[in-house]
């Protein structure tokens, strides 16, 4: 299996979900204060957990995932909860991926590790003093055959942004599922 699933993976298995949501991350909801009023954008948000949380606390979201079948879930709850948002299908592996898309107060990556180069595409598109928040399995959460070495999130990820944002919290969290980080940043203003 590759990266936590590949796009016919992903399609296939938002396909045969079920009618319900997982619930939203754990560490969005208990940091949400962190998150500025305003415009979010989900990165590889799938069908919608946090990107529905996210609405009912009031925010514009706009979701991108590389599965339409995810988006197609996600557009299908977010009408009958009376939701407007908007979404994009991008393949983030692409280079210039989030071209097309204004700048956001915020930008949320909850359980994809984006490369050094899709950071740099991203922080692009968060306005200054937006928040970034990175969540998902850390360097030490066990690999196995969906998780890889290679997808645990580490802090050399942000080597790259490191002098366009502002760490203002970092937390390590453990449950049945793994083991987890989560990173906020803050962009720099640029004068």
């Amino acid at each position: 299996m590759e990266y936590m699933g590949d796009k016919t993976y992903w399609d296939s298995k938002f396909e045969i979900r079920g009618d319900s949501l997982l619930s939203p991350e754990k560490a969005l909801i208990n940091n949400i204060g962190y998150l500025k009023k305003g415009t979010v954008l989900d990165v590889a948000c799938g069908d919608g957990r946090n990107t529905l949380y996210l609405l009912q606390k009031g925010f514009d979201v706009t979701g991108v995932d590389f599965s339409n079948k995810a988006l197609e879930r996600l557009n299908a709850f977010a009408t009958r909860a009376g939701y407007e948002i908007e979404t994009k299908q991008v393949d983030l592996s692409g280079s210039n991926s989030l071209n097309e898309l204004n700048n956001f107060d915020n930008i949320v990556i909850n359980h994809y590790r984006a490369n050094k180069e899709v950071l740099k595409e991203i922080s692009k598109h968060i306005n200054d003093d937006g928040i970034l928040f990175v969540c998902g399995f850390g360097h030490k959460h066990k690999v196995d055959s969906k998780i890889r070495q290679e997808d645990l999130i580490l802090e050399s990820d942000f080597e790259e942004i490191k002098n366009m944002f502002d760490l203002i919290k970092y937390e390590e969290n453990e449950d049945e599922r793994g083991f987890f980080v989560t990173y906020i940043f803050k962009k720099v203003l640029v004068y």
